[in-house]
């Protein structure tokens, strides 16, 4: 039986920190059967270094991810 693909989308303010993380655990936990995405209403220059970190230690690398706009 084919599985139905989701789509998850993450907006928030600056698209600095929890919605960077929300979609890191999305794509993380989620695999191949979800498309995620996150943005921000109006996003901050870089994510935020504290974020950068905090899933480093979690094993998920936000270094190379930039901050998007809705």
């Amino acid at each position: 039986m084919k599985r139905e693909v989701k789509r998850i989308y993450f907006l928030c303010g600056q698209n600095r920190c929890r919605s960077q993380m929300a979609e890191a655990f999305a794509k993380f936990y989620g695999g191949d059967h979800v498309v995620v995405e996150s943005a921000g209403l109006n996003p901050s220059e870089e994510v935020h270094p504290y974020t950068i970190e905090a899933m480093r230690e979690v094993g998920i690398d936000l270094s190379q991810h930039v901050c998007k706009k809705n």
